[in-house]
């Protein structure tokens, strides 16, 4: 693996390797005929720019992904919590928002609507951007085009899957294509800056294990006491030190070794093995573990899109959730771990047959 030149953010020459896994599926193309051999594979690497210190892909040659799968409740539940805390901490002003899409859908629009906001398509007072920049292969015109949809008293409010929690956590597998950079708030605050923007405030929840809601305004802002604590965390993690976020390559033999095993061990006990979320971070898993359906019988889907198909690089079915009711397996290995309660609440003829495995646990 080389380092991709120039960075795609800040146009430094030189980004530094830090995780390769080799060349693998698509993480959201889902065939619908053929096997496993048939599947094309394309080269998937994550490098640091040591300049500006944003994590991003090394190369994407993939098409851009057509969104299949349905918002889950916890993403849902997440966003009614934001606009609470973005409401609570005065970064709602102002009578109009715009918002950003990202292709894994869903939209904060309608809350913001019943708030009183109008909807603008030039610039507004309240400009969001849930998961979405982070699809973006030039980044600074990203971030560009974000700010200047910011009215100059306005409020830019982006979310992101934090790349503290991606090295604090070992979640390698939130590598894939389609998503061009991996932000810490390290990264970000430089970021925001080349734009004529400032951090005055961050919120963290728990979603995919560290979520990161960032409010920015334009010019010059001290950062309130929050912002200032993760920035000193990710310090302590070493977010921007190539070494550190290197980590990750460590954890994906044993990862995929430990996944392949447990399922092993199941089926040579006499277990029945399926699996819930046709998920993008289950595609490499899977892939390199080289699962078919002796180890994992299917997998279920609430995406009537994917039901039908296959999982990317195996032989192995999406179903729709009532054909896992009606198949009743023994096990059933949950890909998404924050689908959790939902899908308790959902299928409670399943009760006490969800697996929930770490990256890193092989037992």
């Amino acid at each position: 693996m080389s380092g991709r030149t120039p960075c795609c953010a800040c146009g430094a020459a030189e980004t530094t390797p830090v995780l390769d896994l080799g060349e693998v599926p698509a993480a959201d193309v889902f065939p619908s005929g053929g096997g496993p051999a048939t599947d094309p594979r394309h080269p998937l690497a994550m490098v640091l720019c040591t300049a500006c210190g944003l994590a991003q892909i090394a190369h994407d040659d993939t098409a851009p992904e057509q969104p299949l799968g349905i918002e889950p409740r916890a993403l849902v539940e997440q966003a009614e919590a934001a606009i609470a805390l973005a409401a609570d901490r005065g970064w709602l002003a102002g009578t109009t928002v715009r918002e950003f899409p990202s292709p894994h859908g869903g939209t904060w629009l309608p809350m913001l609507q019943e708030r009183g906001h109008v909807r603008a398509t030039g610039r507004a007072a309240v400009v969001l951007d849930s998961f979405g920049i982070m699809h973006e292969a030039d980044q600074r015109a990203a971030w560009r085009s974000r700010a200047a949809a910011t009215d100059p008293d306005g409020v830019l409010l982006v979310q992101f899957h934090s790349l503290a929690a991606i090295v604090r956590h070992g979640q390698w597998t939130s590598l894939r294509h389609g998503h061009a950079a991996y932000y810490s708030l390290t990264a970000l605050t430089r970021l925001l800056a080349d734009v004529g923007m400032s951090v005055v405030g961050v919120e963290t929840f728990d979603l995919y294990g560290g979520t990161v809601l960032v409010a920015a305004r334009h010019g010059d802002h001290e950062p309130d006491a929050r912002t200032t604590e993760v920035l000193a965390d990710e310090t302590r993690l070493g977010v921007t030190d190539p070494v550190a976020v290197a980590a990750l390559q460590t954890t994906v033999d044993s990862d995929v070794a430990g996944l392949r095993r447990w399922l092993q061990d199941r089926r040579d006990a006499g277990l029945r093995v399926h699996a819930y979320g046709a998920a993008s971070v289950a595609v490499a898993q899977f892939g390199l573990a080289g699962l078919d359906r002796s180890l994992v019988a299917s997998v279920a889907d609430a995406s009537p899109a994917k039901q039908g198909r296959r999982m990317p690089g195996t032989d192995i079915a999406i179903i729709s959730p009532a054909e896992l009711v009606a198949a009743s397996p023994d096990l059933v290995l949950l890909t998404l771990p924050d689908l959790l309660p939902e899908l308790e609440a959902s299928y409670p003829e399943l009760a006490g047959r969800w697996v929930v495995r770490g990256d890193r646990d092989s037992s």
